[in-house]
């Protein structure tokens, strides 16, 4: 039986959340965030993860940011509301997948309401603390601490990759082995 806080490859799917280019300038430790952003989408796409973007008002707040946008070709779903869940595209996608595994912008509103609307499906979740950022650096830690309090699965990347993975000696080792170096 695989470890209760690890994500299971064929039960999981990536859900990349707001990543936009008005917002990103507001965000606090976004450097370091993007990089982890971008290191879990290129893991999931080496374990043929199903992954999901999200635009939050893309004509007010502007397209995903390109170097994301290189990885996973839109079109992405609009939406206004703040939880995923709200969006229907994301909804019926993420209907399919028992485990939501998140990362995004920002911390204390988009990536909180998803995860607490898939507990409430019934859904295991999964939050990159490190490649989920907010305006201030206090919101993102007071949000990871209720989602953790929520049971919602806190980790870093690198932990999530290597739970996916479960083992060492495939090609997709080598793979994740060489995004976390």
């Amino acid at each position: 039986m695989a470890d209760s806080n690890l994500p299971r490859r064929d039960h999981a799917v990536l859900a990349i959340i707001d990543v936009q280019a008005r917002l990103v300038p507001a965000m606090a430790e976004f450097g370091p965030t993007l990089v982890n952003i971008r290191r879990l989408t290129r893991g999931a796409k080496a374990l043929a993860l199903p992954i999901l973007v999200t635009e939050q008002y893309p004509r007010g707040l502007g397209p995903t940011v390109p170097s994301v946008a290189r990885l996973v070709p839109g079109p992405y779903p609009a939406k206004t509301a703040f939880s995923c869940f709200g969006c229907e595209p994301f909804a019926q996608a993420a209907e399919a997948h028992d485990e939501l595994i998140l990362c995004g912008i920002e911390a204390h509103v988009c990536v909180l309401q998803t995860a607490l609307g898939g507990l409430a499906r019934g859904k295991r979740v999964f939050v990159a603390a490190d490649a989920v950022t907010s305006r201030a650096v206090a919101n993102r830690q007071a949000a990871l601490a209720e989602l953790a309090a929520a049971g919602v699965v806190i980790a870093p990347t690198e932990t999530l990759l290597f739970g996916l993975l479960g083992a060492a000696g495939s090609p997709e080792f080598k793979a994740i082995s060489r995004l976390v170096k």
